[in-house]
């Protein structure tokens, strides 16, 4: 497989685990005016209440903007688009090591757009397409689809051993910052209770963090005085560090699905040329 496509499955997976794990933040219709002071307080000193508000609040979500940023083995950032209405979707505009990758999720489906000079071998088609419910072992369809944007502040809600860490200002919002530090095996357990990973998926990340001797993941949140999270990091030993930073809550979002003249279909009539020529 070229670099580009590990780079899409890359993308998609690294975002799965983002969003699985990172909260968003509610309609703007569900904020309640409320003097700073008190909310940062609430925050901080009625930690499971305020959590609890959060969760409610995020649940009613329906479009956001990330920027993602990564350090470890592969350090990329990311700028995404998510639609969480309906039937989940995302734009991501990936960039590693200089290489700029587009990547759409839409329905299920992934189309991820081919390098200009790669174009001939796809018989000059500018998207790549992927059926991830149709992609067996690639676990990524149903992360991706059940990105929950209440997920975080679930995680925070049933780990044991959350702190407050103290206000901190995020992106020129007041927040408060929790944290908290569950072992490998207590972060998969909890995502399996889920539903966020089957066994497959559970055989696959432990083995992963085993390889890089991983046995501890730091979550941590920052929720400003609307109960919106404007900040989530993962802190995964020599896995690396994963930061989202979220703005742009229920604004516009336009994701469309790519013109099917312009699409190779990974998995379709063009497999077995794929596979021959990759």
């Amino acid at each position: 497989m070229s670099r580009w496509k590990n780079i899409a499955v890359l993308a998609a997976a690294a975002t799965a685990s983002a969003v699985a794990v990172t909260g968003c933040g509610p309609s703007t219709a569900s904020q309640e005016a409320a003097p700073q002071s008190s909310v940062l307080e609430l925050l901080a000193n009625d930690l499971q209440g305020s959590l609890q508000e959060a969760a409610d609040r995020t649940s009613k979500i329906e479009t956001v903007q990330a920027t993602m940023v990564a350090t470890g083995p592969e350090d990329f950032g990311m700028q995404i688009a998510m639609d969480l209405r309906d039937s989940v979707s995302y734009e991501m505009v990936m960039e590693t090591e200089g290489e700029v990758t587009t990547i759409r999720l839409i329905d299920s489906v992934m189309y991820t757009e081919i390098p200009e000079a790669e174009r001939e071998r796809y018989d000059g088609r500018r998207w790549l397409k992927m059926d991830l419910s149709a992609a067996s072992g690639m676990g990524l369809d149903e992360q991706l689809q059940e990105a929950d944007p209440v997920q975080q502040v679930r995680t925070l809600l049933e780990l044991e051993g959350v702190t407050v860490v103290g206000e901190e200002t995020v992106g020129g919002v007041p927040t408060v910052h929790y944290s908290v530090t569950a072992t490998m095996e207590e972060h998969l357990a909890l995502l399996e209770e889920q539903g966020k990973l089957d066994s497959g998926d559970l055989a696959n990340s432990a083995g992963r963090a085993a390889k890089f001797g991983v046995t501890e993941i730091k979550t941590e949140l920052w929720i400003d005085e609307q109960y919106w999270p404007r900040r989530a990091r993962l802190t995964m030993g020599a896995m690396g560090v994963m930061t989202v930073d979220y703005t742009d809550y229920n604004e516009p979002v336009t994701i469309e699905t790519p013109p099917a003249a312009e699409v190779a279909d990974l998995l379709g009539d063009l497999g077995e040329k794929l596979s021959t020529t990759t």
